[in-house]
């Protein structure tokens, strides 16, 4: 993953070239000169440490952590990949949404109050990666996230809690 900084950079470089210009040429430096140098250099330090964090976790991040061992993504055809992503496959329906499920139905076991903050984080965090994609997900995230939800919505019914029919 690469995270460019380049305009941070930029905007750093041209603020501090600034004061230093009127440095040497003696002009009296504001304090707002001086606020936004220092500021600038901030904000360039916070994206060098963001960026070098956000490579940790990308490097530690593995499919195998959510239990795929097949071939590396990158190294799939275009056949391994539709299967994949078929409705048995690993990335399908069925599988993705279990997965999910299974996070919140895991770790709140019956109780009612983490079943829903589990079922809200799940739908929040779906409408969070709407945002970030720009535009409608493709057909099968709905359809996974849908199913998704159902399965804890069936868990909180069991347990008769009020389930709110809510469908991304």
């Amino acid at each position: 993953m690469n995270i460019d900084n380049s305009f941070v950079s930029n905007i750093y470089k041209d603020i501090n070239s600034s004061v230093n210009e009127k440095i040497q040429n003696s002009k009296n430096i504001s304090g707002r000169d001086i606020s936004n140098q220092y500021l600038a250099k901030y904000q360039l330090e916070i994206m060098n440490e963001s960026k070098i964090e956000t490579t940790k976790q990308v490097e530690l991040f593995s499919l195998s952590d959510i239990g795929y061992k097949g071939k590396p993504i990158a190294n799939l055809n275009q056949e391994e990949a539709k299967k994949l992503v078929s409705e048995d496959g690993f990335f399908g329906v069925a599988q993705t949404s279990e997965r999910i499920a299974n996070f919140v139905l895991l770790g709140a076991g019956d109780d009612i109050d983490k079943l829903k903050a589990g079922k809200e984080g799940i739908l929040r965090g779906f409408k969070e990666a709407e945002e970030m994609w720009g535009e409608k997900l493709p057909d099968i995230s709905y359809e996974s996230i849908n199913k998704s939800v159902e399965m804890i919505d069936k868990k909180l019914s069991e347990l008769g809690a009020s389930v709110m029919d809510i469908n991304v």
